[in-house]
């Protein structure tokens, strides 16, 4: 049975809930990613910060990069998949919840990241067809 940790990518970095939107804008830079899972003071997890939140929601109404916090991006209770989750179980998420990045916990810890890239990667053909249809829809 395929799972979560079998096809996330390892040892995600995160920005602070504290970290500026253009400190996460250039981290996500340095490590040429879309999103970064946004963590407490705690290290749990709080959310997710993506490329388009800080351009659409930040710059696009106005924010200041330099003094908006990334926390303040938060919806609510982060949506996450367990590491040892089956694969189903991981697209439900996606698909439900229309996200294409998708924070993998061990218990509290986030211990990796699922991206669309990483199903379209590790998972035979129409399990993607079927994850990408769902999420082009809206």
């Amino acid at each position: 049975m395929t799972t979560a940790r079998d096809i996330m990518t390892a040892q995600p970095e995160c920005v602070a809930t504290d970290d500026s939107l253009a400190l996460a804008a250039q981290q996500m830079r340095r490590l040429k990613v879309g999103a970064l899972p946004i963590c407490g003071p705690d290290q749990k997890i709080k959310g997710v910060l993506t490329d388009r939140d800080i351009v659409v929601r930040g710059l696009g109404t106005g924010k200041d990069p330099g003094q908006t916090n990334s926390g303040s991006f938060n919806d609510g209770e982060a949506v996450t998949v367990g590491a040892d989750d089956p694969i189903d179980e991981l697209l439900n998420v996606m698909i439900d919840h229309k996200v294409k990045r998708l924070p993998v916990i061990d218990g509290s810890k986030l211990v990796g990241m699922v991206s669309i890239a990483d199903v379209a990667r590790n998972l035979p053909q129409p399990d993607v067809g079927q994850l990408v249809e769902a999420l082009s829809l809206d």
